[in-house]
């Protein structure tokens, strides 16, 4: 008989800092949890990106188009919206304007399978907070995701007094 314990009751070394310290990546010390939209006609990047979302500490609603998004969430509380470039019946920098003449604007990643630079320019001009092509990385997408948070913080936070 050996000493030293199964290998099946160890478990696996934490993989990265969030998981080191216990936390989880949607959820900020202070117990809120980052509200996350996300808008694309196709079903599987919608699954998809949702899984990623709620396993990263997100709360997150889906829609399948841009009509769709606006009509819904209206009442909903959001921090941060993935948005598809190129859906049928509104583009995502229509859904960008909408929201913007609605008074509720979000920190967007626009996500797109069709990069083109005049778009790309034009979505920046619209002020995305960051534009990717698909496929998504995840890493890529969770550090846009967590950045545009962070900016949207820091704005919304009072000045320091001197």
């Amino acid at each position: 008989m050996s000493s030293f314990p199964s290998c099946r009751t160890r478990t696996a070394p934490p993989k990265t800092l969030v998981q080191f310290l216990g936390l989880r990546q949607g959820a900020p010390i202070d117990g809120t949890v980052s509200h996350i939209a996300i808008v694309d006609d196709e079903e599987p990047v919608r699954k998809a990106l949702k899984r990623l979302l709620l396993a990263s500490g997100f709360q997150v609603e889906t829609y399948a188009g841009g009509k769709e998004f606006l009509a819904a969430s209206a009442d909903v509380p959001l921090d941060c919206l993935i948005l598809d470039l190129h859906m049928p019946g509104m583009t995502g920098l229509q859904v960008m304007q909408a929201m913007k003449a609605a008074h509720r604007p979000l920190p967007t990643v626009i996500i797109t399978a069709h990069d083109t630079p005049e778009m790309s320019e034009q979505c920046r001009a619209a002020g995305v907070a960051a534009y990717l092509r698909k496929p998504l990385e995840e890493r890529v997408l969770l550090n846009s995701i967590s950045s545009s948070l962070a900016r949207a913080a820091a704005r919304s936070s009072p000045a320091p007094r001197r």
